[in-house]
């Protein structure tokens, strides 16, 4: 094959490509994983039935204790005999009582309010899980996405230097090439075909992780966006007062324990009011007319023996939630800085992806164009020009890996501002 032919396709392959095969017929996109992992992953529903049960239990939470029904027997005398008088020294009866406690309504609303007040909690927990879970989706994706790039680089590649070694033979004959370039190309085919495999296995990792979150069999054939690019958020790195990550869920998680703790406080300190009771007897005589008696109850929680008990824990309390505002506090000023950091990394990562397209691999390109040109025209070596192919094949996986890091930290950056 004549080395024009060589020249034209690897220029043809610069401008179009080829596409990887894809046996698969199921297209996946990261908004339908994010989907489908939100609706099917087993974490999420234990969170959905937290929330059911924290409902369900304050249904009841305003629910009063059972009344107390009791029966005895009153002031019977040794001498059995005697109860068949009919006398005022006759005090014998049976007695029948009912009791029921009733309990202060605003110990009843506050339990209710602090049990309602949990929910949020899960349901914020629930919220930074999908973060968390869209995360690693993320990552398995762009590392396929990347692996991919680089299996059908190595193709394109193989396909270029296969045709250099068959020219490179023929002219061997002719002896305008040498030997030992000649077995160093063929060395370089095995060591693509090593580093095929080796890609080809972080693409099958990267297919079991996916299939994981989206709880099916994990060699469920899929295939993924071929046409993925960066995510410009060159506005966000030049906005510095964005504080909208306040909103973050794990951080709103935070705010909702607060409350919550809040919503036990105040039901810690409903131990200062009364409760209220009444009990009512009946009494059956057998020497004397019936008797009745009706009782109310309070109960006095201000005396000091047991007012120290719900007042220690109302202190405890303040404590605990000065010490969660703190944490707050804290959550925030490193997420602050987290965000700042990724968003800086970014910037200055897809600066360099930019200088590989700008200049970088145009300059490689280039020089390989021109050794393909010399080796043409019977004026270049072999082993040069396998030396311009090997170093743009290795500037193009620099340029993939790049790409990795960009997806990398935009996930993480992705991660950091919970993104959907």
């Amino acid at each position: 094959m004549k080395v024009k032919t060589i020249i034209a396709l690897f220029l043809n392959l610069l401008v179009t490509g080829s596409t990887i095969k894809a046996q698969d017929t199921v297209a996946l996109s990261l908004p339908n994983i994010f989907k489908e992992v939100d609706e099917s992953y087993p974490l999420l529903r234990v969170y959905q039935n937290r929330i059911s049960s924290i409902r369900a239990l304050a249904e009841g939470a305003r629910s009063w204790m059972p009344p107390t029904v009791s029966v005895a027997i009153d002031k019977f005398p040794y001498q059995l005999s005697m109860i068949r008088e009919k006398s005022a020294m006759n005090q014998a009866g049976i007695m029948f009582s009912a009791q029921q406690m009733i309990p202060n309504a605003a110990k009843l609303n506050a339990k209710r309010d602090f049990i309602l007040s949990q929910q949020d909690i899960s349901s914020n927990e629930a919220e930074w899980e999908k973060n968390v879970l869209h995360y690693a989706a993320r990552l398995y994706y762009y590392r396929r996405f990347t692996a991919e790039r680089k299996i059908k680089l190595v193709h394109d590649y193989e396909g270029l230097l296969k045709m250099l070694v068959k020219t490179a033979r023929d002219k061997y004959v002719y002896n305008q090439s040498d030997l030992p370039s000649i077995f160093k190309a063929e060395a370089s085919l095995s060591e693509l075909k090593n580093m095929e495999t080796m890609l080809l296995s972080q693409v099958a990792e990267s297919t079991i992780g996916i299939n994981t979150l989206l709880s099916r069999d994990v060699n469920t054939p899929f295939v993924i966006d071929s046409l993925l690019q960066p995510t410009d958020y060159q506005a966000d790195f030049v906005n510095t007062d964005d504080t909208t990550f306040f909103n973050r869920s794990d951080i709103l998680a935070t705010e909702s324990r607060i409350r919550s703790m809040k919503s036990s406080l105040r039901l810690a300190a409903t131990g200062s009011k009364p409760d209220f009771g009444i009990q009512f007897s009946h009494g059956q005589m057998f020497g004397m007319p019936n008797q009745f008696s009706l009782m109310g109850m309070v109960t006095i929680p201000i005396v000091p023996w047991s007012s120290r008990m719900y007042k220690s824990e109302v202190r405890s309390m303040n404590f605990d939630i000065e010490a969660m505002q703190n944490e707050r506090s804290t959550m925030r000023l490193m997420t602050r800085q987290m965000i700042r950091e990724k968003i800086t990394m970014l910037n200055f990562e897809n600066q360099q992806l930019r200088n590989f397209d700008i200049s970088i691999l145009p300059a490689y390109r280039k020089n390989l164009e021109s050794n393909l040109l010399a080796y043409r025209q019977n004026t270049g070596n072999f082993f040069v020009l396998l030396d311009a192919w090997n170093m743009l094949l290795m500037k193009e996986m620099e340029r993939i890996d790049k790409l990795a890091q960009v997806f990398a930290i935009q996930s993480e950056y992705e991660y950091q501002r919970e993104k959907k």
